[in-house]
């Protein structure tokens, strides 16, 4: 479990202590932009395996144990959180890698339901799971993953605005939000469901059925109630 605590930390550290901060920003200029994305790409993916790996190994240490009332919960939720990861990796966005270019343009797709639909869709999936697991380890794991994903939003948010500029990210940012639906619900923007396209949300659901029938025989545990 001390492994885990530490894989925890330090995901949460490289991610919320480094990307989106100013130590970012001066690493950039000493080693290049090339030089700083390699080294943390090394670095994330280094980490990641280090938690998953140390959440497989540890303990089944319970806390409120395993709420099966929770699961069709779960599943009803969950594919939401497919299609926010899905349609958020494969829409142009410039708070994503390398999409910086794209802040003059304005919100389209997914982007005008949430500026950050992969990190909504993480922090959906790893609270689902937090709640309904019931053990320690799931605690350290899904919190360290939802920690991130939350607070990645509002550090990738201050990260553009430092590099773009405060004029050009404020009108950018205007005209969505960061809670899915909120610059809708308040009028800034307006849903369009049409620049979603079907292969997205395809893909999303294609991607949710496989998980939720392999997930007994990937994860070791049925996502169905008993």
């Amino acid at each position: 479990m001390t492994s885990l605590a530490l894989a925890a930390l330090a995901f949460i550290a490289i991610h919320l202590g480094v990307s989106g901060t100013t130590l970012r920003d001066r690493a950039v200029v000493t080693i290049g932009l090339r030089g700083y994305m390699l080294a943390f790409s090394v670095a994330s993916v280094g980490a990641i395996i280090w938690l998953v790996s140390a959440y497989q190994a540890a303990a089944y240490v319970p806390t409120w144990g395993q709420l099966e009332g929770w699961k069709p919960v779960m599943i009803a939720l969950m594919l939401p959180a497919f299609l926010l990861v899905v349609i958020g990796l494969t829409t142009p966005n410039p708070t994503s890698v390398a999409q910086e270019g794209l802040v003059d343009q304005a919100p389209q797709g997914i982007v005008r339901i949430t500026r950050h639909p992969f990190l909504m869709g993480v922090a959906l999936w790893s609270g689902l799971h937090l709640i309904g697991n019931g053990d320690v380890a799931s605690l350290l794991f899904f919190a360290a993953l939802a920690v991130v994903a939350v607070a990645g939003t509002v550090s990738i948010d201050a990260k553009r605005r430092r590099v773009l500029g405060a004029k050009a990210w404020e009108v950018f940012a205007s005209r969505t939000s960061i809670v899915p639906f909120a610059a809708i619900l308040a009028g800034r923007n307006s849903l369009a469901v049409r620049e979603i396209g079907w292969w997205r949300p395809g893909v999303g659901i294609a991607a949710y059925v496989l998980m939720l029938g392999g997930h007994a025989h990937l994860v070791g545990v049925s996502p169905w109630p008993a």
